[in-house]
């Protein structure tokens, strides 16, 4: 861009990493939000004036009502996220507005975190920890506390896209039979072995682990629910690092205090951060607070692939992560 090009004004709703701010910064006039205090759709509206593009997260609800309501100097909605269920594609189309979002750049650091709550389910992390800082560890005993294998059984993933391949790539290293559940079979050298589910329902029986790692969307709103759980085997462990609607909170909870559902890993919840309180004393659960891509590379590479979005855009072009 020429230096003395009048540079356009982009509205960054929460705080971002110091050199993607850096990033931003240099490529636009920028509305940064340094306290990284939610703003509400007012906020949003006063700040976004005069802006041609905002670049939102997750963590910010663009309904139809804001939508609408945005500035008319607004054309692009750049979401540093994989997942865009928080925007209103609809609205945003019928209003004119180009939405973006960050596929890919975060598929490493979710899948570590899939194995992670994996591992933590399974093994009683969250209880074992407890014991040992809350002072409450009677010593060594051959029967007790026990937690589950993970080695050599058999996970079953919903979704195998980029991350639910990664998962299943991590998976193969603990000696896991690999089965999955998509819309469509991978090719062959994709699937590297794994056993391809075309109804849900079909492969949950085979699911010592069940690795929920697809999009929310109506059809998979509550997907995971008191039908589909009692069709996993007894003793399954549950992890979700995908988004929170797609379980239902009563279903899981009733599984595993019955004891049908062994264990889960939770990374993602409904309601986030005001989750179900019921989990917090469920000693089978290990909760994390939205970790998947939750490192400084990732967060970092995230927004600057949001940034080559709103600086395709803003060069006339189409941005390559386009969804309107």
């Amino acid at each position: 861009m020429d230096r003395g090009e009048k540079r356009p004004k982009i509205l960054v709703t929460r705080k971002l990493p110091d050199a993607a701010e850096a990033a931003f910064s240099q490529r636009f006039d920028c509305r940064l939000n340094p306290t990284d205090t939610a703003l509400s759709g007012a906020e949003i509206c006063t700040l976004a004036d005069g802006a041609s593009g905002i670049a939102l997260t997750s963590m910010d609800k663009f309904d139809a009502d804001l939508i609408y309501r945005l500035p008319l100097s607004v054309k692009i909605i750049s979401t540093v996220s994989a997942g865009y269920e928080h925007i209103d594609l609809r609205a945003a189309a019928t209003r004119g507005l180009v939405v973006t979002n960050t596929p890919g750049v975060l598929t490493d650091a979710t899948a570590d975190i899939a194995l992670l709550l994996m591992l933590g389910a399974a093994r009683g992390a969250s209880w074992g920890e407890g014991m040992v800082r809350d002072n409450r560890w009677p010593g060594a005993s051959m029967v007790a506390p026990l937690g589950h294998d993970m080695s050599g059984q058999r996970l079953g993933i919903l979704g195998m896209g980029r991350i639910g391949q990664a998962v299943a790539h991590r998976a193969r290293a603990f000696g896991m039979t690999i089965h999955y559940h998509n819309r469509k079979p991978l090719a062959e050298g994709d699937a590297q072995g794994a056993t391809y589910h075309a109804d849900l329902a079909a492969m949950l029986p085979h699911c010592d682990f069940l690795s929920i790692n697809c999009a929310l969307t109506a059809d998979t709103r509550n997907l995971i629910n008191a039908q589909t759980l009692a069709l996993l085997p007894k003793g399954a462990i549950v992890v979700n690092t995908a988004r929170g609607g797609i379980v239902e909170d009563n279903a899981l909870i009733d599984a595993l205090s019955r004891g049908h559902i062994a264990a889960a890993g939770l990374d993602v919840f409904a309601n986030e951060p005001n989750i179900d309180p019921r989990y917090r004393i469920l000693q089978n659960v290990f909760l994390l607070p939205h970790l998947g891509s939750a490192t400084l590379r990732t967060r970092t590479n995230m927004a600057l692939k949001a940034l080559e979005n709103l600086t395709a855009f803003a060069e006339g072009k189409t941005p390559p992560d386009k969804l309107t």
